[in-house]
């Protein structure tokens, strides 16, 4: 995953030394990289609270509200992350 981010990072932090530096990311793919990316970020957390949580509601069904609530939590990263790119 690394090598396939490394150029782009170069590029952005050359961007700015010399005008025959790699070419520009547009502003819509540098976006679609921070959504994508929080997306990702989301879906990795709600895997093991989702699992945790199918599990605490298996033998107490009075934690159901307490699951819900923090499986849905990590998914505000993704909403917070397309606010801010409808702001910049």
């Amino acid at each position: 995953m690394i090598e396939t981010i490394a150029p782009v990072v170069n590029a952005v932090l050359q961007q700015g030394e010399t005008a025959a530096a790699a070419p520009a990311i547009p502003a819509s793919a540098a976006a679609a990289l921070a959504v994508g990316l929080a997306a990702l970020g989301s879906g990795y957390a709600e895997r093991g609270i989702g699992a945790a949580a199918v599990g605490a509601v298996a033998e107490d069904d009075s934690m159901f509200g307490r699951g819900l609530i923090l499986t849905v939590l990590p998914e505000t990263l993704v909403i917070l992350a397309l606010v801010v790119v409808f702001v910049v």
